[in-house]
């Protein structure tokens, strides 16, 4: 061996191909399941007994895979040159032989079940591309290439905003909300001299200052992208030009361009690879700035290109920009010849070359037009359910207002009838000016225009009656409340040192509100960091009590080149087979084993990687991998002695007991959601061809060989239950012995199928089906993928709150149940349904029954007053969903599920996951919550309501398409018990006290004009009016939305139950908004009749009870959020104290400026004693009802909440008999809609 870096040169092998494009925000292509044991289950139901004809009709299965590399050229060995009966003839690398990925360009509206594929007609996929549909790229001719077609150019811009744009399109976007709207036209209307009740510039301040702030926000924000994009933009990039390499900025890099990209260096576009370093052509690159997945991938040149020694020339005709970064469809014409290009020759902008010198390659997609640019838009914004809500009491307050602007107009009207012979007199109305000593029209525009100018003058009088600055206070309050999310030390996960994310900053109050939680097993529940276990070979189970309590870990290493090579992760192994595996060929048994560990350690596409240790004489072996399933077998093949060395792009090198053995890749069939295996052709030194083959056990078992010895496989079927009822994942391993006729058939059927120019990936997966038949089962393997950490004290926390864990995998029954018992998800105490069906009858047949069980155990619960409630779980099958989702039997499953406390849906694909959730949220109000660590749950978490993306083994796409992000599944106890407690709390208490303050003013300001003729006249000072809700009351609503606890989180952890007032929607709904606006029309007549009747006789002027009744609102409002505040803090009460204290220094300094109206006003009015009585008096009599019906209310009619501050108060928790608990309410299931 030349280099201790081993090489991974793929092989003939079946694409992965992507038949569907799901229309989605982000990633349009989601990857399949996160190993192959645990498969997800097509849409299209199996026929197992007919394997061929089911993989060429799979073009209408909607099943979801992740693209694996892939092999382009086809290269077959033989062990030697001589010609015997079993040789295996040599064929030469054709690039006409290529493997192609393609995809569907359109699809039809997406269903989440079997039907509605887009199987009839001709796909993308199916068709030679035309001009009219293709881009042509002329290979190292830029100019040409660009002359006739105007393409993208290579640089970026993420930015929304230009210097020229920034102001248009921000007060665009901005004035999407229709408050803003409507404070626009009030600001236009005071404009009016007719209409002008405040001044000019005071009428415009405060939608200018929320407009400004919100502005400034996206500025700084744009500001930071632009910057990126210019150091993007800027970067360097080696580009032939005449023949010679110079550097070029990537922004001036153009489509047709030849590229040279080093090792470790980022790829400056989409880039069609024409060689590389690599002998064979062979590029590893790294797609973790793309899809978040830091494995490393294989991507190849083509034999005809890479053969060229720098002389590149040809044609590339390739499909339109599009987002799928799974597939790529294109052919190039070189030297008369026309070769396929598919998804493995192509590498795309973002990713990094690693473990290859240099690569070239000719730039197809630039800027914009990349698919990660294409893919950038982010995962769907999503609104707040407490926000959409209030909605509905803004229009209540709207109606209110018109009401109020209705009745002082039409009052106005009577008055100007009754009054209408003494106009020409009165200072306000009077018809005529007599200042010149002749008679002038003067401010009088008719009776029904005045009564007009009267409605309108009172609509900008009451105009705060719709809280403007309510929207500004939400924005700051979410920000606080995510830096506290973000930093609490109990959501940090030490593992990965990743902290708490909150990627949206809208919906941190719906946390507190949800009722269901829809969580994928493996990587969320689990920690997908695979483990083998054990194995069954020949119907012998190796995994005796004995052999496990005996197990250790074993240090295999073998020598290359005079350096010791150890794989890098350590496996427990059985002893006695451990002895059995070392006894080589000599007998049956170990023949047996031998051909078992040989196809661990050959049937994958791991990439074995070299890594340096502290001992230069040491070196360590990295199976690198887009299976943690691969890996955890390829190094228990290692531990038992089949060590894979390396691999290249014709032959693997195993380690057999120290015994180095080359093996010729003549082939290989990726896994694939259809056919649930996969293969690898092997060519052994004495030139025979075996096959081996890898896959679920359903798949495997029904191409097994009719012949075998069936008492094997029912031993083998017994082990394979017994794995899966302990919770392990479970493979099933097969070989078979191919003759000459058999492989040169499979040859020439795979060269014709790779050939093809349309439905190459049906053909090629027939051609798999074909092959794989009459297996020989060696055994099955099982893998243990171990439960997080605190998982099952979470699950249990969370159903103690009242929310309902569903959990949704594409594993087998057996191992998801198991999983289900050990994370106390399900107990032994449950009654359990399961739904497992062929078709829709049978579906529909056993809903109804299961329906009519849970009504019976319902009522037999209800009958009798001492026994507990009987729990229900339910669960079902993908391939019975298949049926439900797309039937009329949706509302069946809801009606079944609803009753049910726990659901488990096994070996469902990604779109039944959306669907699923889709059906809880069309027939019920209540919130959902999706989480999931893996791409095959981004169309899961974009349809939950709230979607939690967990940062774990298989990359970001979740986390990407997430709006909140974390490290484990146990976090999100804290996260919804205790921040998701308290932000809807505290959101839901600040809207409707953002209500209350306004309402409160506009009162006072209604009742005053009822004693000044209906003229819209005010007396409280313009300023004050427009520093109301700016500066005297919104910083204590700030923070108190921010700071304030209403319990500890101690409290909250260890009574889940007090979760359920989110639920309940005891913090904010219509009954509490409506007593807190009779509350604010008491506590507004108390504000204006007291200081009236207190200087009825006097002769104090207008400005000075107008201080009086602003000093009192200020006051009156803030001891009011006083009363309310459940945790103190020196920054609750600066805020508050300081409000006031803001309020008495602006009030005198805007009487204390001459040329303002009311001139010295406070300091006459404050000079006497009356003024502050009546402050005193307003105070108690306001607040004293308030008081007293707060009293009643806790006493009397507590609340859990209540009950459990009193607890915290005194220390001491009221227990009920046998129990120590606090007594909570009974938590009940929330209305359908």
């Amino acid at each position: 061996m030349e280099s201790i870096r081993p090489l991974l040169l793929q092989s003939p092998r079946t694409p992965n191909t992507q038949e569907f494009v799901p229309a989605m925000h982000v990633f349009p292509e989601l990857p399949k399941s996160k190993s192959s044991s645990s498969n997800t289950v097509t849409f299209a139901e199996i026929d197992s007994s007919n394997p061929i004809e089911n993989s060429s009709n799979s073009e209408a299965s909607w099943s979801l895979k992740k693209s694996s590399s892939r092999r382009s050229n086809t290269s077959v060995h033989s062990g030697s040159s001589g010609s015997t009966k079993n040789s295996v003839k040599e064929v030469s690398r054709s690039g006409s032989n290529s493997v192609k990925e393609v995809s569907r360009s359109g699809s039809k509206s997406v269903r989440y079940g079997s039907q509605g594929a887009d199987s009839d007609g001709l796909s993308m996929s199916q068709k030679e591309l035309s001009d009219e549909d293709a881009r042509l790229v002329y290979v190292n001719d830029p100019d040409r290439t660009n002359e006739r077609f105007e393409f993208s150019g290579n640089s970026i811009r993420t930015t929304k905003y230009s210097i020229l744009t920034f102001i248009p399109r921000n007060l665009f976007e901005q004035f999407h909300r229709v408050a803003y709207i409507y404070f626009l036209i009030i600001a236009i209307l005071n404009q009016l001299p007719q209409l002008a009740v405040f001044g000019g510039v005071v009428s415009v301040l405060p939608l200018a200052f929320v407009l400004i702030v919100t502005a400034v926000k996206d500025a700084y924000e744009d500001w930071r992208r632009h910057r990126a994009d210019k150091v993007e933009n800027n970067r360097l990039a080696s580009v032939s030009v005449n023949g010679e390499l110079i550097e070029k900025k990537w922004k001036d890099i153009r489509v047709g361009e030849i590229i040279k990209i080093k090792a470790n260096e980022s790829i400056p576009c989409d880039i069609v690879l024409l060689s590389t370093s690599d002998p064979t052509g062979v590029a590893y690159v790294q797609t973790i700035n793309l899809d978040g997945e830091s494995n490393l991938k294989t991507r190849y040149a083509k034999q005809e290109t890479h053969s060229e020694k720098g002389r590149f020339n040809g044609l590339i005709k390739c499909e339109k920009p599009n987002r799928n970064i799974y597939g790529f469809q294109a052919n190039m014409e070189i030297d008369g010849k026309r070769l396929s290009l598919g998804s493995s020759n192509i590498v795309l902008r973002g990713c990094e070359v690693k473990n290859t010198s240099w690569a070239l390659g000719v730039a197809v997609y630039c800027g914009g037009e990349t698919k990660a640019m294409l893919n950038s838009s982010g995962a769907p914004s999503k609104r707040s359910r407490l926000e959409t809500r209030m909605n509905s009491e803004i229009i209540m307050l709207s109606f209110f207002l018109i009401a109020l602007c209705t009745v002082t107009s039409v009052c106005a009207a009577v008055w100007l009838k009754r009054h209408k012979d003494e106009l020409d007199l009165l200072p306000y109305y009077r018809k005529l000016d007599f200042s010149e000593g002749k008679e002038e029209s003067y401010k009088y525009y008719g009776w029904g225009f005045e009564v007009l100018f009267t409605f309108l003058m009172s609509v900008i009088v009451f105009q705060v009656m719709i809280p403007i600055s309510l929207y500004i206070s939400m924005e700051l309050v979410r920000v606080g409340q995510a830096y506290f999310m973000i930093g609490d030390n109990n959501m940090y996960d030490e593992a990965t040192k990743s902290r708490f994310q909150c990627r949206a900053l809208n919906i941190n109050e719906d946390l507190g509100q949800i009722k269901y939680v829809f969580s994928d097993k493996t990587g969320t529940l689990t920690e997908n960091k695979m483990e083998f276990r054990c194995s069954s070979i020949y119907g012998v189970d190796y995994s005796s009590t004995k052999a496990i309590l005996e197990d250790e870990k074993v240090e295999y290493s073998v020598v290359v080149d005079g350096k010791v090579l150890r794989p890098k992760m350590q496996v427990k192994v059985n002893p006695e087979l451990f002895q059995l595996s070392r006894s080589g060929l000599e007998n049956t048994d170990g023949k047996q084993i031998h051909d078992f560990f040989l196809a661990l350690a050959a049937c994958n596409t791991i990439v074995p990687l070299v890594v340096d240790t502290s001992d230069p004489d040491v070196k360590l072996i990295d199976y690198q991998g887009e299976s943690p399933d691969e890996q955890a077998l390829a190094y228990a093949a290692a531990a038992y002695g089949f060590t894979l060395i390396e691999r290249t792009s014709g032959h693997i090198i195993i380690d057999i007991q120290g015994e180095r053995q080359r093996f010729n890749v003549l082939g290989m069939h990726e896994f694939d959601s259809d056919r649930k295996r996969m293969s690898v052709i092997l060519g052994y030194p004495d030139n025979s061809v075996k096959l081996f083959v890898k896959g679920a056990d359903t798949s495997m078992l029904s191409v097994k060989d009719k012949s075998f010895d069936m008492n094997i496989i029912r031993e083998t079927e017994t082990h394979l239950h017994s794995y899966s009822t302990q919770g392990l994942r479970t493979l099933v391993i097969g070989i078979r012995e191919l003759n000459t006729s058999e492989f040169e058939q499979w040859h020439a059927a795979f060269e014709t199928a790779s050939a093809a120019l349309f439905g190459r990936g049906a053909t090629l997966r027939k051609v798999a089906s074909n092959i794989e038949r009459n297996i020989c089962i060696l055994g099955a393997t099982a893998i243990e993928d171990k439960l997080q950490q605190g998982v099952p004290e979470a699950i249990e926390s969370l159903r103690t709150a009242g929310i309902k864990v569903w959990v949704l995998t594409g594993d087998k029954q057996e191992t998801a149940i198991s999983i289900g018992y050990s994370s106390k998800l399900l107990t032994r105490n449950m009654t359990q349904i399961t739904i497992n069906s062929n078709n829709k009858e049978s579906s529909r047949r056993k809903l109804k029954d299961a329906i009519v069980m849970t009504q019976k155990l319902a009522s037999t619960s209800e009958g009798s007053s001492d026994s507990l409630p009987t729990l229900v779980a339910l669960v079902i099958d993908g391939t019975s969903l298949v049926h439900i989702l797309d039937s009329k039997l949706e509302e069946q499953l809801f009606q079944l599920a609803s009753r049910c406390s726990v659901v488990l849906c096994c070996r469902v694909a990604p779109l039944q996951k959306a669907g699923i959730v889709s059906l809880v949220k069309k027939r019920t109000s209540d919130m959902t919550l999706a989480i999931g660590d893996g791409a095959n749950d981004v169309s899961m978490i974009q349809m939950a309501d709230v979607g939690v993306g967990i940062s774990g083994q298989e990359g970001r796409q979740a986390v990407m398409a997430s709006d909140f992000a974390m490290g484990q599944f146990r976090f999100l106890v804290p996260l919804l018990l205790i921040h998701g407690h308290w932000n809807y709390q505290r959101l839901g208490y600040m809207i409707l006290y953002n209500f209350y303050r306004n309402a409160v003013l506009v009162l006072v300001l209604f009742w005053y004009v009822l004693f000044t003729a209906f003229t819209s006249t005010t007396a409280i000072n313009e300023w004050s009016s427009t520093l109301y809700s700016i500066i005297y009351t919104s910083l204590p609503t700030i923070v108190v939305g921010i700071l304030d606890k209403d319990l500890s989180k101690r409290t909250l952890l260890k009574h889940p139950q007090l979760y359920g007032a989110g639920q309940r929607h005891e913090a904010y709904n219509k009954r509490l908004f409506l007593f807190t606006m009779v509350d604010t029309l008491w506590q507004s007549l108390v504000i204006f009749w007291v200081p009236l009747f207190a200087y009825w006789s006097s002769t104090i002027d207008i400005s000075s009870i107008g201080d009086l009744w602003t000093l009192a609102v200020v006051i009156l409002v803030n001891l009011h959020l006083a009363m309310d505040v459940g945790r103190w803090s020196w920054v609750t009460h600066v805020s508050i104290w300081g409000s006031i204290v803001a309020t008495f220094l602006c009030v005198m300094i805007i009487d204390a400026i001459p040329s303002l109206f009311g001139y010295w006003a406070f300091f006459h009015a404050g000079g006497t004693a009356l003024f502050w009585l009546c402050l005193l008096g307003i105070m108690i009599a306001a607040l004293l009802p308030r008081f007293a019906v707060k009293f009643v209310y806790q006493y009397y009619f507590p609340t859990d909440i209540q009950i459990s501050r009193e607890a915290e108060k005194v220390g001491i928790e009221r227990e009920v008999e046998g129990g120590g608990q606090i007594e909570m309410l009974p938590i009940s299931d929330g209305p359908s809609r």
